[in-house]
């Protein structure tokens, strides 16, 4: 396949998209981990904010969010500095905008993987925990983390392939990811096929590595598991 010295585009765009996906996952589990705890809490308040993160986040179209992210947050943050007596004009890159959106994004799908994870686990052991004298955040680091893990880790290796593909998104804001990058190849040699079908094979690369990841996490997550099961 012809590149036409654009090859280059891509792996640059590609690499972005990779940092991109992975700083998402990372914070858009954090969210998620979040609000699953904060959907099963005895707290209403806790309980509606959870709630109410699901239903607005899970909504909203992605491409919205991330433009919302994007265009609001410079009037947010003018806001804010102009309490300051700072007036000159601020926004967020398009890389932390992207990151923010996809992980809110990320995060709500993320929230209820987690929240089935945990219900699964039974109360019996947070019980035991109690009984022994853990606190409340030593039950979830020793007990209950471990095994939501486990639970939730095909669920969440869904969400990450689809993480990676709607990275695409952040195009339209200006960040040089894949897509972009495959667009300026495209805009100078007129080639569309060749240059989409590049972009294709990348990311089937990056999806068929994070497949294969993924299987080897699951492996691992589920060795005493399935030791203790025979």
């Amino acid at each position: 396949m012809d590149l036409q010295g654009f090859g280059h585009l891509l792996i640059s765009g590609a690499w972005i998209t990779i940092q991109l996906a992975v700083c998402s996952l990372f914070v858009g589990l954090l969210f998620g981990i979040i609000g699953a705890s904060a959907k099963l809490s005895s707290s209403k308040i806790a309980n509606t904010l959870g709630n109410g993160y699901t239903l607005f986040v899970r909504g909203m179209p992605e491409l919205l969010l991330v433009l919302t992210i994007y265009f609001g947050s410079s009037a947010v943050l003018m806001a804010i500095a102009s309490l300051f007596g700072y007036d000159e004009y601020i926004e967020l890159s398009p890389f932390v905008a992207g990151v923010t959106a996809l992980s809110i994004a990320f995060g709500a799908y993320a929230t209820e993987v987690f929240r089935s994870a945990m219900m699964e686990i039974p109360k019996g052991q947070r019980e035991a925990a109690v009984a022994l004298g853990m606190t409340r955040f030593q039950t979830f680091r020793r007990i209950v983390l471990p095994q939501v893990w486990r639970l939730a880790l095909p669920g969440l290796g869904n969400l990450f392939l689809v993480l990676l593909k709607d990275t695409a998104l952040v195009s339209v804001i200006g960040l040089n990811e894949l897509m972009r990058q495959t667009a300026v190849a495209v805009g100078n040699t007129k080639e569309p096929f060749t240059f989409y079908f590049a972009a294709a094979m990348v990311y089937l690369l990056m999806t068929s590595i994070s497949m294969a990841g993924l299987y080897l996490l699951e492996r691992r997550a589920n060795r005493g598991y399935q030791g203790a099961r025979a």
